[in-house]
């Protein structure tokens, strides 16, 4: 234990030691430790036997932070003490790309998601968001980057309602609007062009790239997220340096969707921080992002009773994942899975897509680390989120299997906890501390 831990004990301890005034004060601050059986150092594949995790949390900020660990870590007197000795912990799973205000079904839109975009609105989208969310963070994603089509915005609504208090969620990396050419993803009539907004900011121009970065940056987004080649009119190399310049000089990365090879080649070569889906990839294509040092956020689905991939499609999948690992790209794990599947829910839909990494042959403790501690690089936590280190925000998720010999010990999580709140214990969400009828945490949040 180091000296500003012991520092923050002694003044826990004077806090309830001091009567009346200073009541509200250490009903502010709590202590919660865990008895770790195994915890998973996942950015090395290790495990330490019999360890103590101590949690402070300061509920008026929500902020939950470890302040000890180690098998010998004393545990203060009046802590709440959680057994998790027959488990095994780690820090929360990252999913690097999803939508969260999107759900497209077979009923009523026939999988069509520019009709799901017509009907639902965004207010009824932020509500699904909230839902989708909260079930991710069921099964353990404790951090989902979110790339877009949410309407006007409904994603930094759900951030700022889960960084206020108002709701239980993952952290997120959200977009704002998707940045394209004319059209965006869509195919619109000309009697109805304008249907593209929401869903797209159109930018054709310098001017307006720009425009289209810094209106998503003032109302929100963490990430800025580009249509490379949506249109048979893609973005030039020029103007994706532009895209990258533009974000930098807010201190954010540009995420580009990605179809063509040659958009793969411009994006890479504009230095983009990640292509988004493995449609494009080659083995060339992934040696010039080892070069370059772009993540790859494949999105691969897996083939399924509930997917429509080919047999081809999938052969191809595994193959380029499997040259993706082999050659050192920097991976990240993602879904995409912005549907409705009967029978699963968005969490247990994410957890599908280990299929396609187990498929491509790479090894469990592998395939752990991606979803890990890659995953919070890619979202820029790693410093302060994520790993289970003292210091760090108290992101901790416990399953009865080690996922390092076997990674479908993850379709069972059962024990989440976010910024020091227990979410979910014994396999039961019982998140009502996390609710709020107010902005507790303070309603600044940009």
């Amino acid at each position: 234990m180091n000296a500003s831990t012991i520092s923050r004990y002694a003044f826990c301890l004077l806090l309830f030691a001091i009567p009346g005034v200073t009541r509200t004060m250490a009903q502010e601050l709590s202590v919660t430790a865990i008895r770790a059986g195994h915890l998973i150092d996942t950015s090395t594949g290790t495990v330490a036997s019999n360890q103590i995790i101590v949690i402070e949390r300061d509920n008026s900020s929500g902020r939950g932070t470890i302040v000890a660990i180690g098998a010998d870590a004393e545990i203060p007197e009046g802590a709440e003490v959680i057994d998790l000795s027959d488990h095994y912990l780690l820090g929360g799973l990252v999913d690097a790309h999803d939508h969260l205000a999107l759900t497209y079904k077979e009923e009523p839109e026939s999988n069509t998601y520019y009709f799901t975009t017509l009907m639902d609105s965004t207010a009824i989208r932020a509500i699904q968001a909230f839902s989708t969310g909260f079930q991710k963070l069921s099964s353990g994603f404790t951090i989902v980057r979110d790339l877009g089509n949410n309407g006007l915005y409904a994603d930094t609504a759900l951030r700022k309602a889960i960084a206020q208090g108002w709701v239980p969620g993952p952290t997120i990396i959200n977009s704002g609007i998707i940045i394209g050419a004319f059209g965006g993803q869509f195919h619109e009539t000309p009697e109805r062009e304008d249907t593209v907004y929401p869903e797209y900011l159109n930018a054709d121009t310098n001017d307006e790239i720009v425009k289209a970065i810094r209106r998503n940056i003032h109302y929100g987004a963490k990430v800025i997220k580009v249509c490379v080649d949506c249109q048979a009119y893609p973005y030039t190399a020029e103007q994706l340096k532009l895209f990258v310049s533009e974000a930098a000089n807010a201190g954010q990365k540009v995420s580009g969707h990605v179809q063509t090879r040659e958009g793969a080649l411009r994006a890479i070569e504009a230095g983009l921080w990640s292509i988004e889906h493995d449609n494009a990839m080659d083995p060339e294509i992934h040696a010039l992002m080892v070069a370059k040092g772009v993540w790859r956020v494949g999105t691969e689905t897996p083939k399924a009773d509930w997917s429509r991939v080919s047999d081809e499609r999938w052969e191809r999948r595994v193959t380029m994942l499997r040259d993706a690992y082999n050659q050192g790209v920097k991976l990240a794990f993602s879904t995409d899975a912005d549907y409705f599947i009967p029978g699963l829910n968005r969490g247990e839909l994410t957890i599908e897509f280990l299929k396609s990494w187990k498929a491509a042959g790479i090894p469990d403790a592998e395939i752990l680390k991606v979803l890990t501690t890659n995953g919070y690089e890619i979202s820029e936590l790693e410093n302060e989120r994520g790993p289970i280190r003292e210091g760090f925000a108290a992101d901790i998720i416990a399953v009865r299997g080690n996922p390092l010999e076997d990674i479908y010990a993850l379709r069972n999580v059962s024990f989440v906890m976010k910024d020091g709140l227990v979410f979910k214990h014994d396999g039961v969400v019982a998140p009502m501390d996390f609710f709020h009828n107010g902005p507790q945490y303070g309603w600044k949040v940009r």
